[in-house]
Parts: C-alpha cells; structure tokens; sequence
C-alpha cells in the first residue's frame, strides 16, 4: 500500500512524501527543516530523494537531508552535484517497491522530469512544475512549443492518473481558466470545491487526469471554446502550437 502526503514549504510548494512498507522517499524537497522534522515525527525511514528539475525551491533542501540521512538522489543531468543517479527520459527506477518511469518534459526547464507510475491500475504521477491544477509552468529556459508538447506527452497518460504537481496554484489558475471559458460549468463547479477545501486548509492536490481535461485550459487547446477565446483576444491562428503559446502568455501577463 502507498501513501502519499504533502508537507508544505515556502509560501505554496508541496514537498511530497511517499511512504510504503519498504520505507519513504521525498520528491523536490525544496526545504530541509520540514522534511526532517516531518521524518522524525512519523518514525519514517528515508529511502530515496526524487527531483524533477533544478529550481532552489524543489532542490534547496537536498544536502542538510543528506546530512540527515545519506540516501541516493536520483535527477535528471543538470548542476545540482548531490545527484547521485542520473535519470532520462525512458529510464525505469525501483524505489521503495514502486516502479516509476522517466518521462522527460522540458519546458519549464530544459532538464525537466516526470516520475509516472502505473501503481497496479491506479497510476500516479509526479510533475513538478510542468502540469499544475487548472495550470501549467511558465516557460523559463525551453521553447513554448517544447512545453506544449510537454503537456500533451502527461495529457497521454491514463485518464484515472493521479496527478501531484509541485504548488498550490488552483485558485488563481481557476480564476484565468474560467476568463478563457466563462460558460463552462465544470470549471464553476470546481472553483467552488476549491473554496470549500482552502478554507479548510486542505490541499487541492493531487488532481486527476481526467479532471484536468475538464477544467485545464492548457489541456483544451484543441477544444472550440479556447480556440475561440483565444482567437478572439490575440487574433492568432488555430493552431494548436499557437492556441497554446498565446494562452500561456496570456496567463503570463494576467
């Protein structure tokens, strides 16, 4: 059984903790005092340190972590020296009993992985700051067009997949997704439900898969209602490459 919980950092990164029988790993532990602390209350045993790319606020924590407990680190090829195995795109890694592959979606960054597991039919996936609730990461150091194809690599997965992204962004995403489609009710509908969790301090991860092709605007871009919208504000061709880069500097500037 695996159970995956949030500890949170910084003003809205989610370190996430994954825990089976075999023991914990930590994926983008941008702050070490947490983790550590979280560990110790929980009498968790570290087993591993997953990173998806190489921002400070997912990375920052990972050498007091080791002081702690010395693990193996596993990351993609970027400057970060404590990663001690090197993951790309196609790679199959065992942690803690789970198999997750390494899918590579750069974009955000240009050293950019997803971590997905099929977790016997009830698939989860850890991508950082590519696919967010409602959103998607600013392009930093790839293309747009690299992003977009980022998206629709993770859009690929199964529907059912779990989806734990790397902040708590879903109100402010909902609040651009229902400007870009201000007649669809799912998107209503989860605003409200996101209301009701952050005024209980709850998490409004993980999403799923198959929410997100509902209410994510960046996942809809073949869809007539962004087209359309999009169209109509930045007088950009239909195209989906197009759609989807005038979307993100639209959110950009929002």
């Amino acid at each position: 059984m695996i159970n995956i919980e949030p500890i949170k950092a910084f003003n809205d990164n989610y370190i996430w903790l994954v825990t089976t029988n075999e023991g914990s790993i930590v994926i983008d532990p941008g702050e070490a005092t947490k983790t550590i602390s979280y560990l110790k209350e929980n009498s968790l045993d570290l087993k591993g340190i997953l990173i998806t790319h190489h921002h400070f606020d997912h990375t920052g924590g990972i050498e007091n972590i080791l002081k702690f407990k010395k693990v193996d680190v596993y990351g993609p090829v970027n400057n970060i020296p404590s990663i001690s195995k090197q993951i790309k795109d196609g790679d199959f890694i065992n942690v803690i009993g789970i198999d997750f592959k390494i899918i590579e979606i750069p974009g955000h960054t240009l050293d950019h992985v997803a971590f997905f597991s099929e977790n016997n039919g009830k698939p989860i996936l850890f991508c950082g700051d590519t696919i967010f609730s409602s959103g998607c990461g600013r392009v930093f150091e790839g293309t747009f067009e690299q992003m977009h194809e980022s998206v629709l690599k993770l859009k690929s997965l199964p529907v059912n997949t779990k989806i734990y992204a790397g902040h708590e962004y879903t109100q402010s995403n909902l609040q651009f997704a229902m400007e870009v489609e201000p007649l669809n009710q799912k998107l209503i509908s989860r605003y409200n439900d996101v209301q009701n969790l952050l005024n209980k301090g709850i998490p409004t991860l993980p999403t799923t898969l198959e929410l997100e092709l509902e209410v994510n605007p960046f996942l809809r871009c073949q869809t007539s209602e962004v087209q359309k919208s999009v169209v109509k504000k930045f007088n950009t061709s239909n195209h989906e490459d197009e759609i989807f880069k005038a979307l993100r500097q639209w959110k950009d500037n929002y």
